[in-house]
């Protein structure tokens, strides 16, 4: 179990392979190097950022919470939606309104096809090598006359090779596109067994079961946090575990952890639960054997 206080983490430049001004906060991540890695960061894109249509080998999960960002045929996310985005599914372009700043608290997890998560770390000693021999221009890597590789590659998958040293295989799209949802016309319906506790169930996703939804905490309420997944306080006060919790304290668990939430003050929680891996590490590790 781990938990950060979100506003007392200072912002950071990143995305320096996409166009334009990016500033992060990492506010939750996992272990580099396993399927289950993920990265939970608060994002403030100014209005030149730039995105290409491109797609990814991982899940994300988005939570507008400023401004609005186009993903051009995909739709528009605007404050208080939220988006999945599948892995192997192309998005975007994406881009924000002009002179306007946008917010986003973006959940990046290995999903399903169990091809993992690149951590940030990972990706910025990438991004540093690749620059020695091309540029990012647009989200796009373009290498120098002369060296060995494709021309014009995706910034992420650019990245993706250069880390794994092979080719980027996609996994096949579960899903057509994106899915954007708009919790305002999802209703609040009580917790079992949790007086005081009400949910949003936004949706489950591939046959992992990766989660989106929302808690509210009535004042004195209490609520059991269970199982692998990542809660991100919106609203309220409280403590959790015996620690005080505001506006972007994160508490991140892990497959047979738990903890508590207990409200001073009425809280809303948006609860991403990160999918459920363990058989996928079954099935490798019975197709390993059997080729032994």
């Amino acid at each position: 179990m781990k938990i950060v206080q979100g506003e007392e983490i200072p912002l950071q430049r990143g995305l320096e392979h996409r166009g334009g001004m990016f500033h992060f906060r990492r506010l939750a991540e996992g272990d580099p190097g396993t399927m289950e890695n993920f990265n939970l960061s608060y994002g403030e894109i100014g209005g030149d950022f730039y995105s290409p249509r491109h797609r990814h080998n991982f899940e994300q999960i988005r939570f507008q919470l400023q401004g609005v960002l186009d993903y051009s045929r995909d739709g528009k996310l605007t404050p208080g939606m939220v988006g999945y985005f599948p892995e192997g599914v192309s998005y975007g372009p994406q881009t924000p309104t002009p002179e306007e700043q946008a917010v986003t608290l973006v959940f990046q997890f290995g999903g399903a096809s169990g091809s993992g998560y690149i951590s940030r770390n990972e990706s910025k000693i990438a991004v540093d090598a690749l620059s020695k021999t091309g540029i990012f221009e647009d989200g796009v890597y373009r290498r120098n006359e002369g060296e060995d590789g494709k021309r014009n590659l995706d910034g992420f998958q650019a990245i993706w090779e250069h880390v794994n040293q092979r080719k980027l295989e996609f996994p096949k799209p579960r899903y057509d596109h994106p899915v954007f949802m708009d919790p305002d016309n999802y209703q609040w319906l009580p917790v079992d067994g949790a007086p005081g506790v009400s949910e949003k169930l936004l949706g489950v996703f591939t046959e992992c079961r990766t989660e989106a939804r929302f808690l509210r905490l009535d004042p004195g309420a209490s609520h059991q946090a269970r199982g692998r997944g990542i809660y991100l306080v919106l609203t309220g006060a409280g403590a959790a575990e015996g620690e005080d919790y505001g506006y972007l304290t994160t508490l991140s668990l892990d497959y047979d952890e738990n903890a508590t939430f207990l409200a001073n003050k009425a809280t809303e929680i948006l609860h991403v639960g990160l999918p459920d891996l363990r058989g996928l590490h079954i099935a490798r590790d019975a197709a390993s054997a059997a080729a032994e």
